[in-house]
């Protein structure tokens, strides 16, 4: 399953340096306005201890884990939606990715020039996502003057299509995101697959990257700008996700392994490396790998195991989805031609020592073609 995650932001927030840090992939980073012309793409590896916990359990020969692709696009400025700086590449661009990761810039630098002038977390969001709207707005607008023949010769579909079209304008004028709970409540489930034919920058779920600095404020100081209150505040309201990261740092730890990765960036940052959407904050936490599991959430995803000698593996899914359908990431053929699926939960099977052990302890299950698949567990398909 590919889906892809578009880094948005301003000039000058640290997109670049953000994609370097995730992919290990060396992107221009310079300290103007849009040095990243073209997007760089990147597959990243999902971080996830019990993939690697299954590949030991399994005495493994090759492990391999779930992936997310993220995207470095141009950086936007006021006016996008208008073509003003790469603003039509920038929309084109991010209307091929499946969310967004919206980057924040919270550091103070002089010697990094914001393009504003000043740092306002608040209205650098308000900034990218008034650009969202208004190339949204001109969407909806088009394709609703585009139904008009149909609708005077009483095409059911396109009057349906034409009310979602309304309900999206109006939310639109309101400055509200197509993706809030609260305007997502008011769309009736028929009205869903004309939403989709529209691909609205602000359908898409949007995560929020907090970009600080080591040797700056930590995070409690931080607390206390109102700025950085008014965050906060608009995040709770909205019920958006956000993560904490250091760019900067996490660019520079990339290339070491695992231990000297976080000796390092205790002594650098301490307890202020990484933040999650719930306030978390950890002495040599993985600010990065925070990153990446929350874009995983963010796309509705979940990992299903399938383990043995030969190859331990994660597998992505849509949350939901039965086991048939489930199949299908492994090979095409299997939602057709599934029979049964046998099933365990990781963490059961690690528990039982074997898997001859956990079918003696009845711990593995036979699931028919109704069964929602649950993250993490084990599965071998019968076909």
């Amino acid at each position: 399953m590919k889906l892809s995650i578009g880094i948005v932001g301003l000039p000058n927030v640290g997109k670049s340096t953000l994609f370097n840090a995730l992919t290990k992939k060396s992107v221009p980073a310079e300290n103007y306005p849009f040095c990243t012309i073209d997007p760089s793409v990147g597959v990243v590896a999902v971080p996830d201890e019990r993939l690697w916990k299954l590949s030991e359990f399994s005495k493994t020969g090759k492990t391999i884990p779930a992936v997310v692709e993220f995207v470095d696009i141009a950086g936007l400025v006021k006016g996008a939606s208008a073509g003003e700086g790469l603003g039509n590449q920038f929309l084109t661009n991010i209307r091929e990715t499946d969310a967004i990761a919206e980057v924040v810039r919270i550091f103070e630098d002089d010697n990094i020039i914001h393009v504003d002038g000043k740092i306002d977390p608040i209205k650098d969001i308000e900034v990218i996502n008034l650009e969202l709207i208004l190339a949204d707005l001109q969407t909806v607008t088009k394709r609703l003057a585009n139904l008009g023949k149909e609708i005077k010769a009483g095409k059911k579909e396109a009057v349906a299509e034409a009310t979602l079209c309304n309900k999206v304008i109006a939310a639109l004028e309101a400055g509200k995101l197509i993706s809030s709970q609260e305007v997502m409540q008011g769309i009736e489930e028929l009205e869903m697959p004309f939403l989709k034919h529209l691909h609205l920058l602000t359908a898409k779920p949007i995560m929020y990257v907090l970009n600080k600095k080591a040797g700056g404020r930590n995070l409690d100081e931080i607390a206390g700008d109102e700025r950085f209150k008014a965050l906060l505040a608009f995040f709770a309201q909205t019920g958006s996700k956000y993560v904490v990261v250091d760019a900067g740092i996490e660019h520079e730890l990339k290339d070491l392994n695992d231990a000297d990765k976080k000796e390092m960036r205790e002594g650098l940052i301490g307890s202020v490396a990484g933040a999650t959407g719930a306030g978390e904050s950890k002495a040599g936490s993985d600010g990065i790998d925070e990153l990446i599991k929350k874009g995983y959430e963010l796309l509705n995803l979940i990992t299903y195991f399938t383990t043995g000698e030969v190859e331990t593996r994660a597998w992505t899914i849509e949350r939901g989805w039965t086991a048939p359908l489930a199949g299908t990431a492994i090979h095409g053929d299997f939602k057709d031609k599934f029979i049964r699926a046998e099933v365990i939960l990781w963490s059961k099977l690690i528990e039982a020592g074997s898997f001859a052990a956990a079918r003696e302890q009845g711990l593995v299950r036979t699931e028919g073609k109704e069964y929602v698949v649950v993250d993490g567990d084990v599965m071998e398909f019968k076909i």
